[in-house]
């Protein structure tokens, strides 16, 4: 039976070893589950009030749970109708006949046609010498995002810079932006759904181009701090090109659960987020009505797996909400743990450091993600999870269904 599921999962790109732990580091598709099957979404009168993390292993409708991997691509299914229905708006499908893509002077360009309209995205490539394929990152506003150049300079991996302005702006307006001249019954959609659509395009862009790109799709990650930290988690968890996500400092409404940030001080909670980012009639759930929300982000943090993610903190931001993130991140990491995988869950949270700066302290961690999960070297240990300032926190208590 494993054997005829490998056939099934052609889709995957890069496996490990066989049996129980054949499972894929990455896909081929930006989604593997194409033909969802639609779920209930009621209306916040209609929902329960659910005061601890919502299971992120039990069905939708209520009638158990999985613990066999090849059930997962479903489960993952049902949590994005969610997050998109209740969080965020639809993140678009695109078919491949209506993107053009093309490379001139180190710069990708993919342009999307729809509707009569077209947007077009450019993207500049820093490649390592040689000839490649080279594995990548997808650095948020800069081609490194906010992490030390040096780190993947001397791995040999290109960095390709995404300008999300050219997809929604940092404040968008709705129905202004230039996504909604290919989209206008989409006005209402968050910016996180907006941007991991433009990320999207852009991997499109390489597989049309091929060889050309000279970049090695099979290792591609993803990066970004704060907004785009945030940006990094939503476009990793809605694209499973991407084999390594590294979210930094992504606060609330990124790693850190809504429920959890609720119980905290002055920080980022559902209803003080930038709605800018999300749909307007998430604020329905603020405060008190946080519970009824039926997902949360341990959910999306763990859409992710089976593929890899590393979420750096810092505590010296209270805004943050790093002890409602570390909650969180224990949370999903029980997903990885499930399936036996979980050195490819890690995070790193401490403070002694600005924001959005990487500390020396946490070089080590960033290398060792990318030695395995870009390089290929599966040796290296990854299991990585530190946050000595939160060693008391009970987190045990926010996730009941958890062994």
């Amino acid at each position: 039976m494993k054997t005829v599921y490998c056939a099934i999962m052609g889709v995957a790109m890069s496996l490990i070893g066989c049996g129980p732990k054949q499972i894929p580091l990455v896909y081929s598709q930006e989604n593997t589950v194409t033909d969802n099957v639609p779920i209930e979404l009621p209306s916040l009168e209609q929902l329960p009030e659910i005061k601890t993390l919502p299971d992120p292993l039990a069905w939708a409708d209520g009638k158990g749970r999985l613990t066999d991997f090849e059930d997962w691509k479903y489960r993952r299914a049902e949590i994005i109708q969610q997050l998109q229905h209740y969080e965020l708006g639809p993140k678009p499908a695109v078919s491949r006949d209506s993107i053009e893509a093309s490379l001139a002077n180190d710069t990708l360009f993919v342009t999307v046609h729809e509707k009569g309209q077209t947007l077009t995205i450019s993207a500049p490539i820093i490649y390592p010498k040689g000839e490649g394929p080279f594995p990548a990152v997808i650095g948020i506003g800069f081609p490194s995002g906010s992490m030390p150049r040096e780190l993947f300079e001397k791995r040999n991996i290109a960095m390709i810079g995404f300008n999300f302005m050219q997809v929604m702006s940092h404040t968008q307006k709705r129905g202004n932006e230039p996504i909604n001249r290919l989209y206008p019954e989409h006005v209402t959609m968050g910016a996180y759904s907006a941007w991991p659509w433009g990320i999207s395009r852009l991997i499109d862009g390489l597989e049309i181009i091929g060889e050309q790109s000279r970049i090695d799709l099979s290792h591609l990650a993803i990066t970004g701090c704060s907004f785009a930290g945030k940006m990094a988690l939503f476009g990793g968890a809605f694209d499973e090109r991407i084999a390594l996500v590294i979210a930094q400092e992504p606060g609330g409404g990124g790693a850190a659960a809504w429920r959890v940030s609720e119980t905290l001080g002055n920080v980022e909670t559902l209803g003080r987020t930038n709605y800018a980012w999300f749909l307007e009639s998430m604020k329905q759930f603020a405060e008190e009505n946080v519970s009824k929300l039926p997902i949360d982000h341990h959910q999306l943090t763990a859409l992710i797996a089976p593929r890899a993610l590393l979420v750096l903190g810092n505590t010296d931001y209270e805004w943050l909400a790093d002890e409602s993130g570390y909650v969180s991140c224990q949370a999903a990491r029980k997903v990885w743990e499930t399936f036996g995988i979980e050195d490819r869950m890690g995070f790193s949270i401490e403070g002694g450091h600005m924001h959005c700066m990487v500390p020396q302290s946490q070089y080590p961690e960033i290398e060792a993600f990318l030695d395995k999960f870009l390089l290929g070297k599966m040796e290296v240990n990854t299991h990585i999870t530190k946050a000595e300032m939160f060693k008391d926190v009970n987190y045990m208590k926010w996730m009941p269904w958890a062994d």
